[in-house]
């Protein structure tokens, strides 16, 4: 007879556990349909965002303490420290939280407000270090781990970088489930690289199945593996839990078929795509590993192929950030209106009846060029000087609306400047504009966005000439842009 509060072994379905640590594992693999259509191969993503803590670190978080237990260097009363971005230390602190272990997370501080709260409310102390301190600075959070695991009586650090059940724990789970959930039929294995645990041990599993298989790893702009491999330097970047600094002992580097390299603002595109085109709510590190996978099927040449990418973690722990369009904004990765509008679009869209180009030429006189201004109520020149043998002829400038090349603007000329020049001395007004105009005007393409342009204009320039192919098609001021920006205001 069974004990009161057990189900009997021969009665309990397989979905039935004794723990919430029994859950962890089994994630499913669903088809990604609307992010890769065109795509010349399927792609099956591996929701590890459905294990019970909500990430794939579940896996490893279990089976480092249930080694560090079964060897005697975590024992009851004993306090687990560990250096992490988030989701290792909420896989512990959810397995310290059932077998009854106290947790100390050292974070980064770039890692969102909502893992901090999470780890928090498994009951963990939380200690935030800059996220600009290099590994060997003493601020650093590996090293702030590395102190308090010395300085906390029986104290553990699983220290996920070098700890070999890491890969383990995925070559005995994730690499298997791949393996079996697609029949034996996965080409392309595609996953972000943080301590490299997850597509070392994977990936070792399934080239034992079957060599063919390319094992390909996304990387963040920045991170040391693709930095490293250019001979170029580390930066910090955004997207959290995959990239760094050093190379862990737990990466066989070996295994990997390509590296590619994966910027901020694509990574959490993609994301925000996962979660509104797929209904998959992802995180920046589950967007970078998509993106890669999505390029890859674009690239493949094969009918059989059958590509599997890694989605880490959901994106749950990001609202403030990735999907905070305020965030996105003031970190440049996305529009602040409407709709992305290129310069060259902005020239075509502007109202009135001005000309594309009003400019002077460098030997017209002031007056001339104030006559300008006035007629077709402008504030700006710019200043050209065409190339020819005949300089006079070619400096007397072009008719409004006449092609001017960009490698004959020298100067600019402004109202403001004019005026100084006239109050000083009027009788300049008899002068060439050469001798009273300023410099260029910066110069943009008109293939650059709108919201790059910006800032300059907000600063101390206050126009900026746009080309195409080497012909300026428009000068754009601070009104142009004052007036886009309140056009697409009004439109939302």
């Amino acid at each position: 007879m069974s004990q009161p509060g057990r189900i009997a072994a021969d009665a309990r379905p397989s979905h039935v556990y004794e723990s919430v640590l029994d859950a962890i594992g089994q994630t499913p693999l669903v088809r990604l349909n609307r992010v890769t259509k065109g795509s010349r191969a399927p792609v099956w993503a591996k929701l590890e965002m459905l294990n019970p803590g909500g990430s794939v670190k579940d896996r490893i978080g279990l089976r480092m303490l249930s080694e560090a237990e079964r060897r005697g260097w975590l024992r009851p009363g004993g306090t687990i420290v560990e250096p992490t971005t988030g989701n290792t230390g909420v896989a512990l602190a959810m397995a310290a939280a059932v077998k009854g272990y106290r947790t100390v997370f050292v974070l980064p501080d770039k890692v969102s407000g909502e893992k901090v709260a999470l780890l928090r409310a498994y009951g963990a102390e939380v200690v935030t270090t800059p996220s600009s301190a290099d590994r060997d600075s003493p601020q650093s959070y590996y090293a702030v781990a590395d102190r308090l695991t010395r300085e906390i009586p029986n104290a553990f650090q699983p220290n996920q970088f070098f700890n070999p059940q890491n890969p383990r724990a995925h070559y005995a789970t994730t690499g298997p489930e791949i393996w079996e959930q697609t029949g034996g039929r996965v080409t392309h294995l595609v996953a972000g690289v943080g301590t490299g645990g997850t597509i070392t041990g994977a990936g070792y599993f399934l080239k034992e199945r079957n060599p063919a298989v390319q094992i390909v790893a996304a990387d963040p702009a920045g991170s040391v593996y693709t930095v490293d491999a250019e001979n170029g330097q580390t930066h910090h970047y955004q997207v959290e839990g995959a990239g760094e600094e050093f190379w862990p002992g737990t990466l066989e580097r070996t295994l990997i078929d390509r590296w590619v390299m994966v910027p901020d603002g694509v990574s959490f595109q993609m994301a925000r795509r996962l979660t509104r085109e797929e209904g998959i709510l992802a995180g920046g590190s589950s967007g970078m590993a998509a993106h890669v996978a999505v390029t890859l099927a674009n690239e493949v040449d094969d009918p059989d192929a059958c590509i599997v990418v890694i989605l880490p973690d959901s994106g749950r722990g990001y609202l403030s950030k990735i999907y905070n369009d305020d965030w996105m904004r003031e970190n440049g990765y996305l529009s602040r209106f409407s709709a992305t509008m290129l310069m060259g679009g902005l020239v075509e869209a502007r109202t009135g009846g001005v000309p594309r180009v009003v400019a002077v030429g460098c030997d017209q006189t002031v007056r001339e060029a104030i006559e300008l201004l006035r007629e077709y109520e402008v504030s700006q020149l710019p200043v050209v000087q065409e190339a020819g043998e005949d300089r006079t002829r070619d400096c007397l400038g072009p008719q409004p609306g006449e092609a001017v090349y960009v490698d004959g603007i020298i100067g600019s000329l402004q109202e403001r400047t004019l005026l100084d020049h006239i109050f000083r001395d009027p009788d300049v007004l008899n002068a060439t504009v050469r001798s009273v105009m300023d410099d260029p005007f910066e110069l943009v393409d008109a293939s650059e966005e709108v919201e790059a342009v910006i800032p300059k204009l907000a600063s101390s320039t206050p126009a900026v000439t746009v080309q195409r192919d080497g012909i300026l098609i428009g000068v754009i001021t601070r009104a142009d842009l004052l007036d886009y920006v309140a056009r697409q205001r009004q439109a939302r």
